[in-house]
């Protein structure tokens, strides 16, 4: 019913104020708070790697990063929508730790602009621990993954619980990362048959691992990663 309330309030809010573009407040085109010279501008991470969504060079010959060649993640496959790269990394902090839901439904729209062939069954966000979600007030993955499910019309699955509060991970090098991840996660629910864990930003892929390997544990074998951006 919620969710019903809220779709139907974002329509009227549409409907009843007139676009204007995130980035350069000009007016929006396309039924985007962005306009036509800023969406030409979005950095758009065309070539990467399928397993970690790691941007490679333009014409590169391997679908995997060297790394993944060498060692694979645990996910079978990652995408992710663009690099992060101005405007995205502005609309994503604004979206993160200010508070700005507009630019969360926008950086959403864009996603589904690039729905990668994997997504096919339940989605899946990344879960806040509960006492920072208190201090946040919202879940930023959980609010991504909403419209993106409505629009594909699939079921937002929640069986992914964050069971540990750990450190931020912007402080962290990569190994302190996924040290700092461990058994950070598990499942309340059996998990689907297939299912695609969406958060807003991949920098190591630490965080996105450690959730899959939760997954895993429980007995998912088809698991993929779909996410806003990539650090490149």
């Amino acid at each position: 019913m919620f969710d019903a309330i809220a779709a139907a309030l974002t329509r009227w809010s549409h409907q009843a104020l007139p676009l204007r573009c995130l980035v350069c407040q000009a007016p929006g085109s396309n039924g985007l708070d962005l306009c036509a010279a800023c969406h030409a501008a979005l950095p758009w991470n065309g070539t990467a790697c399928r397993l970690c969504a790691l941007p490679l060079p333009e014409g590169e010959a391997s679908p995997h990063c060297g790394l993944c060649q060498h060692e694979p993640p645990r996910a079978a496959a990652a995408a992710a929508v663009f690099r992060y790269a101005a405007p995205v990394d502005q609309l994503l902090v604004r979206f993160k730790f200010h508070q700005d839901l507009a630019a969360g439904r926008l950086l959403s729209q864009l996603m589904l602009q690039q729905v990668p062939a994997f997504v096919t069954g339940p989605l899946a966000p990344v879960p806040l621990h509960r006492q920072r979600l208190r201090s946040r007030g919202y879940d930023q993955a959980l609010e991504l993954t909403r419209p993106l499910a409505r629009a594909l019309r699939q079921p937002v699955w929640h069986g992914l619980y964050r069971d540990r509060l750990t450190d931020a991970q912007s402080r962290l090098d990569a190994e302190a990362r996924r040290c700092n991840l461990r058994d950070a996660f598990d499942v309340t629910a059996p998990p689907p048959a297939r299912l695609t864990v969406v958060d807003d930003v991949m920098t190591t892929g630490a965080t996105l691992d450690a959730a899959v390997h939760a997954l895993q544990r429980a007995g998912l074998v088809d698991v993929a990663v779909w996410v806003c951006a990539r650090v490149p």
